[in-house]
């Protein structure tokens, strides 16, 4: 594991939501000063919840929003294949959480969901998801992956991420963007994700894991060997220094690698 990836542990969610929000602002500025756009990727789970909680709370009531939501590009990390309103979408997650809180002072932005006319075709739904990316990335032909702005993920209590499993053979792609799978271990079986080099290849990369039931599978990628294969552990050797995980007391009980640890306000 490289002592460079960040493994923050803070007292309560509310410190971590705090500090999330000071790292996210400062990666939008940094990205601002390259390209005048801040592009992003999330997934779900119980990100987006502490997302909004991060970005749509000010640090005080006097201070000005920080953010300008109308030059952020937010594309999904992993998607899964049903309608933009099932209670199984991403999209929808990301959605009622958080994009339909942003104040309208802050602007709106652009959203780019998987083509839902492709339900029926997961390998076309993957394609065309990656035609998206190679739109606002430039030519395929001139970019060999990606670079987000930053990366928001997720850690499943087995050490995926994306919709990237344990052993999946996904893991083994090296070319492709998108990909799509219709087996996935957790339900609903049918989803289209990146592939493991995207989901590596961010300026930043910010893992959030929360809960003492999370404790168990980080000591297994920060702390053993076996937990290397794991894919949130192949990111962390993929990225290193560019990754950082926001995280509570809680999901850090007993996890030996080398760990700041910040209580009460920061």
């Amino acid at each position: 594991m490289p002592r460079s990836v960040g493994l923050h542990a803070y007292d309560t969610v509310d410190d971590l939501a705090q500090r999330l929000r000071a790292y996210v602002l400062d990666s939008q500025n940094s990205a601002f000063s390259r390209h005048d756009a801040f592009r992003v990727a999330v997934s779900g789970g119980s990100l987006p919840k502490i997302l909004a909680q991060a970005l749509l709370t000010p640090t005080s009531p006097a201070s000005e929003a920080p953010f300008d939501f109308s030059k952020w590009h937010i594309f999904f990390a992993d998607e899964r294949a049903v309608p933009l309103d099932d209670a199984d979408s991403n999209y929808r997650l990301v959605k009622e959480e958080f994009l339909d809180r942003i104040p309208a002072a802050l602007g709106t932005p652009t959203v780019y969901p998987i083509d839902t006319a492709l339900l029926d075709d997961i390998p076309a739904m993957a394609d065309a998801y990656e035609q998206t990316l190679v739109k606002v990335f430039a030519a395929r032909d001139s970019v060999r992956l990606p670079m987000f702005d930053l990366l928001l993920l997720g850690c499943g209590p087995d050490g995926h991420t994306c919709s990237l499993f344990p052993g999946s053979p996904l893991l083994k792609e090296t070319e492709a963007w998108v990909l799509s799978i219709d087996d996935s271990p957790k339900p609903p079986p049918k989803r289209v994700t990146f592939s493991l080099p995207v989901a590596s290849h961010g300026i930043n990369i910010a893992f959030v894991a929360t809960g003492g039931g999370k404790k168990e599978i980080l000591r297994e990628i920060f702390d053993t060997e076996e937990g290397k294969r794991l894919p949130c552990a192949q990111i962390n050797e993929i990225a290193g220094e560019r990754v950082t995980w926001f995280t509570d007391s809680a999901a850090v009980e007993g996890v030996e690698y080398a760990k700041r640890s910040h209580s009460g306000s920061l």
